[in-house]
């Protein structure tokens, strides 16, 4: 965290918390809600694009207690709802997360039901980027350690697929999307109790 953070969080503790002005995408941007709305009335969202600011938003980006990922902006945590997983790992000298922290070795890997991989470290629980999964998928064997040529997510589901991500061999299990958060102990839609203030 930040030293100004945590200097305005002791300067003004009881800010109240903001939600539903940021996402992050499945490619890793950060979107904040865009000042009009759809024709439907639903938010629309940007893409962040001030490199200064995805990196101040990165360096303080964390979870509470309650499984809510959130960007301490100053004394205030703006609560973040994912498109899918809290991180997105990338492939660049072993894996590193959106924030651009290197998360260290995988712990375990799974596919879910469109084929996406996800990645738990200890950092957390992450979606491998899309623009990786293809080099990825040629590093994928099955449990004898031959190259896989056939449907990956079947080997999965038996338990024979095997991937090596930055020297860390694992198998790979298989993961409904739908089931990640209670999964991975995380909420996807952080809103606020029946009588918290919000700054929405």
């Amino acid at each position: 965290m930040d030293d100004i953070v945590a200097r305005a969080m002791q300067k003004w503790p009881n800010v109240p918390d903001v939600y539903g002005w940021l996402r992050l995408d499945r490619r890793g941007n950060w979107l904040v809600k865009g000042r009009a709305a759809a024709a439907d009335g639903t938010p629309t969202f940007e893409r962040i694009g001030n490199a200064a600011v995805i990196e101040f938003i990165g360096r303080n980006y964390t979870r509470d207690a309650r499984g809510r990922w959130y960007f301490q902006n100053g004394p205030q945590r703006v609560f973040v709802r994912p498109d899918y997983l809290p991180l997105v790992y990338r492939l660049e000298d072993g894996l590193v997360a959106h924030t651009g922290a290197r998360a260290g070795p995988p712990r375990a890997a799974w596919l879910d039901e469109a084929g996406a991989m996800i990645l738990e470290t200890d950092a957390g629980p992450g979606l491998l980027s899309d623009r990786d999964l293809p080099a990825v998928a040629e590093a994928f064997t099955d449990a004898l350690g031959r190259r896989v040529e056939d449907d990956p997510l079947a080997l999965a589901a038996r338990g024979r697929l095997r991937v090596t991500l930055a020297t860390t061999t694992l198998a790979v299990g298989t993961l409904r999307a739908a089931e990640a958060p209670a999964r991975f102990g995380f909420d996807p839609a952080p809103a606020p109790r029946p009588g918290e203030p919000d700054c929405a």
